[in-house]
């Protein structure tokens, strides 16, 4: 029997504000929590840590979610009236790349490639939910539509779009309230660019030369996506565009977003539970999801590239978003089919390439 959509709304809630999940990666697995009857923090505050390591695969932010669990469910014993914790008031701190140099850092922040023959993106399937194929969406056009851009700046930004996009979405089927700190102007008199269609507020990295060969002027100056809803919840208004450096700006980091691209995309049900069958070691389920990622990022750029001399980057940047909904997994609507995964013919991407011209 499905889960009512207010207790999914609870659990919703209790892994973004309380467990302090990223929104997206909430959305993906409160299925796969559904599935094993983890329908909120008191019966995950009494699951085994196993269970949970199982659905979100890292045994840190699973150790997260029990305490968090654990935490919110002595709350609510003492008589508090609210189950769920406020929103941390800690600011996002940037990736941890103190040591490194530009290009030591987009050097790691390589993605998967794919070199094979297109028949074989053409007979590939992945299964994943939307938010992640909006990130691949928005990784693999920006590569087009603003080029100048390093990764490290790509993957913020097209974070920010996924994290704007899951924000408006919560608000407008009723698991998340009030506006969104867009709406409320948080992060006015930022840079903005357009991605996919939607304005993304930005922040200039000042002095951040990855490409010792280039002579970058001000307008191609290396951008991180802003994360205005944590800049909310600091309550801090004031926050320099300077030249000094990012300081204590909440952005949506580069190595997050990778994390997340990289293991979104797992073969169809029926050849996962094969795997399963034959014990395939994680090590080669992890690089599997990889290779899927590569291939997914490739059949996007495919799409782009058959198109990037006959449209103007704007335009590029608002057809891929169209194009993405074409293609999307097909899941439930409402906070119902919130997470749902379904399966992507990588073959639906790749039909929607121009046709040259006879």
């Amino acid at each position: 029997m499905s889960l009512p959509a207010d207790q999914i709304q609870v659990l919703l809630r209790f892994l973004a504000q309380d467990a302090k999940i990223p929104l997206a990666m909430a959305m993906q697995k409160v299925q796969e929590l559904r599935k094993v009857q983890l329908n909120g923090p008191e019966t995950i505050a009494k699951a085994n840590i196993k269970s949970i390591q199982e659905i979100f695969k890292d045994e840190k932010l699973s150790k997260q979610i029990l305490a968090a669990a654990k935490k919110a469910c002595k709350k609510r014993t003492a008589g508090d009236s609210e189950p769920i914790a406020p929103p941390s008031k800690r600011k996002k701190k940037a990736e941890d790349h103190t040591s490194s140099t530009p290009a030591e850092i987009e050097e790691s922040l390589e993605l998967p490639s794919f070199e094979g023959d297109n028949a074989e993106l053409l007979g590939c399937t992945v299964y994943t939910n939307r938010a992640p194929l909006v990130l691949a969406f928005a990784v693999a056009t920006l590569k087009y539509t603003m080029p100048k851009q390093p990764l490290s700046s790509r993957l913020s930004l097209a974070q920010a779009v996924v994290s704007a996009n899951s924000r408006s979405k919560a608000v407008s089927i009723g698991i998340e309230e009030g506006k969104t700190a867009e709406e409320e102007g948080w992060g006015e008199g930022q840079p903005t660019v357009h991605v996919l269609g939607r304005k993304i507020t930005c922040l200039r990295r000042w002095g951040y030369e990855w490409n010792a060969d280039a002579n970058t002027t001000e307008e191609e100056v290396a951008l991180w996506g802003l994360d205005l809803e944590a800049l909310r919840r600091t309550n801090q208004s004031k926050f320099k565009d300077a030249r000094g450096g990012q300081g204590q700006m909440p952005i949506h980091t580069a190595d997050s977003a990778r994390s997340y691209l990289l293991k979104a995309f797992q073969d169809p049900p029926e050849k996962e539970s094969l795997k399963s069958t034959k014990k395939m070691p994680a090590s080669a389920i992890i690089r599997q999801r990889e290779q899927n990622a590569g291939k997914v990022l490739r059949s996007i750029e495919l799409l782009c590239e058959s198109y990037k001399d006959h449209l103007s980057a704007e335009d590029l940047d608002r057809r891929a978003w169209h194009w993405y909904v074409r293609v999307r997994p097909d899941v439930g609507g409402g906070a119902a089919g919130w997470g749902s995964k379904g399966e992507v013919p990588l073959k639906s991407i790749l039909d929607l390439c121009r046709k040259n011209a006879s």
